[in-house]
């Protein structure tokens, strides 16, 4: 008795498939589609228009010509700037920490950080030739880049 009844459930399912889809197939989907009745046309606003309207709402409006101008302008201004600049030396104020055991080489290395001096070996070179290796004392020292290199020498090594 429950075959039957699971046969009979079966059968029901297939036969409620097969009628929704004849129902689908057969169905004229043309109705169910919006027909378009109604035509909108879009109309583009002129120059004048669109620059008057964004001008209201707060907008700089500029031609392309005018701007590439200024753009060129712009960047004469800022390279003219950076020359000037690039020009004037600007003062460096360095503060040597003199430790315990530093050499005349570790102090070059500080002052080539600093952009004091271009080589830290050839510093303490000319330290040793001038005889100046066993005048480091610990402290601390300021020095500057607008001061001679012998000005620097002896403010540290004294």
């Amino acid at each position: 008795m429950r075959i039957n009844l699971l046969s009979s459930f079966a059968a029901g399912i297939l036969l409620t498939t097969s009628i929704c889809s004849v129902v689908y197939l057969t169905n004229d989907h043309a109705s169910t589609k919006t027909k378009e009745t109604d035509k909108t046309i879009n109309v583009q606003p002129s120059v004048k228009e669109m620059e008057k309207k964004l001008v209201a709402k707060g907008y700089i409006v500029q031609k392309k010509a005018d701007f590439d101008k200024n753009q060129k302008v712009a960047k004469e201004t800022t390279a003219k700037q950076a020359a000037t600049e690039n020009d004037k030396p600007t003062k460096t104020v360095v503060t040597v920490n003199v430790t315990e055991g530093m050499t005349s080489i570790d102090v070059g290395k500080m002052l080539v950080a600093a952009k004091l001096v271009s080589n830290a070996f050839e510093f303490s070179q000319i330290i040793e030739q001038k005889g100046l290796s066993n005048k480091l004392r610990p402290g601390t020292y300021v020095v500057d880049s607008e001061m001679p290199f012998d000005q620097v020498v002896s403010t540290i090594f004294k």
